[in-house]
Formats: structure tokens, C-alpha cells, sequence
């Protein structure tokens, strides 16, 4: 049988590799210069790079977004569908305000992990609920750019 065919010869429908959207919050894209004795020293940049690198590995497209205006991250969670099929979101600071961030993700039903560089329930107490997270399949928090790579391979292990 022929590659890119089925077994009557026909062309077989392209197959395409789940899509994850990545995204990052406000004053993300301050990493690597913000309080790095909580945060790292690592840029968003580079973040990205690992996500790419992993997501290549584990057979996933994944697209990187950052925004510190909480509609467009509306806006990009509620357009995930259907070309996506599962969102990776470090919300920032909008996990402990924002109701809308946390409304968009359960109105699309895409699996979603919500990821963070600290312990945000080892910090201050302001930073210890989470909108998000009850309608996220997980949250993964403190291991710093490695909470971003944990949570792009629970995405994998629930998508294939």
C-alpha cells in the first residue's frame, strides 16, 4: 500500500498532530529580569524553546501566546477550538482574580492545565485560590520552567 493512501487506494485523510495552545499571562514576559529569586532566570523565550522542543518529541503542535490584557486571553481560550485541542496556561496573576479567565476555559471543554513557575500555595495567602484551577484537569506549581514541561506531558498523556 502506497504511503498517504488506504487499503482501496484512495487518498487517506491527513492525519495532524494535536495542537496544544501555551499560554502565558501578565508580566510573564518579564521572565528572566523579574524578581528572579522567586521566578528564575529564565525568559519566556526560553521557556518556549523547551516547550517547542518537547512538544516536537511527544508528537504535539504547540503554539506560544503571551498577553498581560486579561480579554485577550479570553479571546484566545475561547478560539481555541477547533484547531486546538488542548490549552497549557500559566494565568499569572488573573488565577487568584480572574472569574472570566476561569469561564472562557470551561465554556470551550478543551483539557486544560494550569501551570505555575512557584508555589503560588507557598506564598502569600492572597495567592493560595485559584479561579482556574477547578475547571483545569490539573495544576502543576513550583518546579519552575519545568512546571511548564510537566504540565505540556500530562497534556500528551491525556491526548493520545
Amino acid at each position: 500500500m502506497a504511503q498517504g493512501t488506504d487499503d482501496t487506494g484512495a487518498a487517506a485523510p491527513e492525519t495532524r498532530s494535536p495542537a496544544v495552545l501555551v499560554l502565558h499571562g501578565p508580566n510573564l514576559n518579564m521572565l528572566g529580569v523579574r524578581e528572579p529569586g522567586i521566578y528564575g532566570h529564565a525568559t519566556l523565550a526560553s521557556i518556549d524553546a523547551a516547550l517547542a522542543t518537547l512538544a516536537g518529541a511527544l508528537g504535539l503542535e504547540i503554539e506560544c501566546r503571551q498577553s498581560n490584557h486579561e480579554g485577550q486571553l479570553v479571546d484566545w481560550i475561547q478560539s481555541a477550538p477547533p484547531r486546538f485541542a488542548a490549552v497549557l496556561i500559566n494565568p499569572a496573576a488573573y488565577t487568584h482574580t480572574s472569574v472570566a479567565l476561569r469561564d472562557a476555559i470551561a465554556a470551550t471543554g478543551l483539557p486544560t492545565v494550569e501551570v505555575h513557575l512557584s508555589n503560588i500555595h507557598a506564598r502569600e495567602a492572597f495567592r493560595h485560590h485559584s479561579h482556574s484551577a477547578a475547571v483545569c484537569v490539573g495544576q502543576i506549581a513550583g518546579f519552575g520552567p519545568e512546571s511548564y514541561l510537566l504540565g505540556l506531558r500530562a497534556l500528551a498523556s491525556r491526548l493520545t
